[in-house]
């Protein structure tokens, strides 16, 4: 008769955050000058209301991240635009691990565009491996309202 494992409470508590937030596609996003962020359903981009549980799954368990950035520019009569990249991690990283990715890969993006253009910027994290296309990425800044904010004073 074989063994079975032993009952490992943390796995499946890690199991069930990555689920919920798998399940409901959650996304943390972030946009500047206004400094909006909030949870978002990556899918449908409808906001998901903060919630203890859902701050938990993705604040104390280690994920995958994947992280799209991008800077939205305006050149005039040459229309909308924006300069993006996506970073994913190798390993399993804490939310708060994340900044020095973040900050580093943002500010390089920011020094690569007009700053006469510059109208925001922002930044979506993934829990999950997920790659996003260009266009489901503006559409989630677009739900945001990344063209249409206001700068806190």
């Amino acid at each position: 008769m074989s063994k079975r494992k032993p009952h490992n409470l943390k796995a499946r508590i890690a199991r069930s955050c990555r689920s919920l937030l798998a399940t409901n596609h959650v996304a943390v996003v972030n946009i500047d000058p206004s400094g909006r962020q909030g949870l978002i359903n990556w899918m449908n981009c409808k906001s998901i209301p903060p919630g203890q549980r859902i701050a938990d799954a993705v604040c104390d368990i280690p994920h995958r991240w994947t992280i799209y950035l991008s800077v939205m520019c305006d050149a005039g009569a040459g229309g909308q635009y924006s300069k993006s990249v996506e970073v994913a991690p190798q390993g399993q990283y804490l939310a708060e691990h994340l900044t020095d990715v973040i900050e580093s890969t943002y500010k390089d993006l920011i020094a690569e565009c007009n700053p006469n253009h510059v109208v925001a910027s922002g930044w979506i994290a993934i829990p999950t491996d997920v790659s996003l296309t260009e266009q489901q990425a503006a559409r989630v800044f677009n739900a945001v309202g990344v063209w249409s904010q206001q700068k806190v004073a």
